[in-house]
């Protein structure tokens, strides 16, 4: 039991960063019907931005408390990736909006490719150190007896880092939410996404909500994108491209276009990777484990599109004539 609790937290983890980056394919998605796959690029962006952030910020301070470092970095990320996420839909997205769909999916893993020699150039090829910024300490969460051949109690625990992550990634959900449904930029969105055209007849400036769109859900990657070097402190040119696809995943399961389908699909995933990599290696004494982690997102995949292509939640994306 201890073993299951111990993987759920995990996923839940992993799960929570995929939500984020899941949203932005999501976003884009409901509104152009375009898969961008350059988003998890925009993640790496915003990994090695608040990591030359935090290093610049703990040379010139060292004082600077670990919390107060990581979220001045982020603070340095999300502009950042709202820029290259604006430039890529102003000049490289918006003049193929009327081209065929195999068009803009190229131009994306061209992007990508770009996003991923540009950061190589920048950052180098080595991993870089991300540095120490909240407590690695684990805290235990709950407590077993230990077994029969045991001495030491079984524990289920969490790291500082874990915990602001899901915290994080809640309460940015939930801003989205409320801004998605109570807000003017979130009518906008959702009647650009209904009929950009009949949008636009209506007085919305389709353009810039098409715009605001990329730069939030960039927002979102940049963040995760601190959480994730945070987490396993280090960031590296190539971190966005296998978690972009599995984002890329989630969405796909919960039901792309769907909000609340990207939410529970990237949870759904975590957990079902952490279950796979961990609770599943005990039971096969090592022979599926880690090394097969990246197997599950895709298997999952595959069984979602043979079985659900809509997705857990469905597609609540209204056809456009």
């Amino acid at each position: 039991m201890d073993i299951f609790l111990q993987q759920i937290i995990n996923g839940v983890t992993l799960g929570s960063v995929y939500a984020l980056v899941a949203l932005g394919y999501t976003m884009v998605y409901g509104i152009l019907g375009l898969i961008n796959f350059a988003h998890g690029d925009v993640m790496m962006i915003g990994a090695m931005v608040t990591y030359s952030a935090c290093s610049a910020l703990k040379a010139l301070f060292p004082e600077l408390g670990g919390a107060w470092l990581l979220l001045s970095g982020i603070a340095a990320a999300i502009p950042v990736c709202m820029a290259v996420s604006y430039g890529m839909e102003r000049m490289a997205y918006r003049p193929l909006r009327n081209a065929p769909k195999l068009a803009p999916l190229i131009t994306a893993i061209g992007i990508s490719v770009i996003l991923q020699t540009a950061a190589m150039l920048i950052w180098g090829r080595n991993y870089q150190v991300f540095p120490n910024t909240l407590s690695s300490d684990p805290i235990t969460l709950l407590s077993f007896s230990p077994l029969a051949d045991e001495t030491e109690p079984r524990t289920v625990t969490a790291t500082h880092v874990q915990l602001c992550i899901v915290a994080g990634a809640c309460a940015l959900m939930c801003l989205l939410t409320l801004l998605i449904n109570h807000t003017g930029l979130g009518r906008a969105m959702r009647a650009t996404a209904e009929n950009p055209k009949v949008a636009n007849l209506m007085g919305i400036d389709h353009n810039r909500v098409i715009a605001l769109t990329f730069m939030l859900g960039a927002a979102l990657a940049a963040v995760a994108g601190a959480m994730v070097a945070a987490n396993y402190s280090v960031a590296h040119f190539y971190m966005g491209f296998i978690p972009g696809l599995k984002a890329f995943t989630a969405a796909v399961l919960g039901g792309i276009g769907n909000l609340y389908g990207a939410m529970l699909g990237g949870l759904v995933l975590g957990i079902v990777e952490s279950l796979g990599a961990g609770y599943i290696s005990e039971i096969t004494g090592g022979f599926f484990g880690s090394n097969y982690q990246d197997v599950f997102a895709f298997v999952v995949l595959i069984t979602v599109l043979t079985l659900r292509p809509s997705g857990l939640l469905g597609e609540r994306v209204a056809e456009r004539s």
